[in-house]
């Protein structure tokens, strides 16, 4: 099962309920998914999905779920990979009007290049790619390990302090 987190902020994320949808009519997508849809006005035509959720039925989803796809919020992807789940990011931008700037690229960015999720192109083009090399078990992430409760801000840091 799939289990899609896009938050409760007041920014849509139409573009990308839209590429699941198109996953799903390319015949990429097969499982079922479950997707927490927030403000976005377009509605899913292949999967459930519901505007808000409660944090319980969060944990449940995510217990779930096999794969989380999650915008760039450290919360919920550090939720996921808490639970050893496989994580693809995807990246709200600015310029769609889907947040106030553009820091989930950094967040993203930092939790990709330590290998720990798979991060989709900021248009969402190889969002299909990601999901086969889940699939087909050539997604060389590496499992996440919680020891150090700073470990994900100092990750996001170095990452900022390295590449900005």
């Amino acid at each position: 099962m799939i289990f899609v987190t896009v938050g409760s902020r007041q920014y849509p994320f139409d573009r990308l309920f839209k590429k699941l949808d198109e996953l799903y009519e390319d015949g990429v997508l097969t499982d079922s998914m479950y997707a927490q849809i927030g403000t976005s006005s377009y509605r899913p035509l292949h999967y459930q999905y519901e505007e808000f959720i409660s944090p319980e039925k969060f944990a449940e989803q995510i217990a779930r779920a096999d794969i989380v796809v999650s915008h760039g919020a450290s919360g919920s992807i550090m939720k996921a990979l808490n639970a050893g789940k496989k994580v693809i990011v995807v990246t709200r931008l600015e310029k769609y009007g889907e947040h106030i700037n553009d820091h989930q690229i950094q967040n993203n960015e930092a939790f990709s290049s330590n290998g720990y999720v798979l991060m989709a192109d900021l248009e969402l083009n190889d969002l299909g790619e990601c999901f086969q090399k889940i699939y087909d078990g050539t997604d060389g992430l590496v499992p996440w390990e919680n020891k150090d409760p700073m470990a994900i801000v100092n990750i996001i840091d170095d990452f900022i302090q390295e590449n900005w």
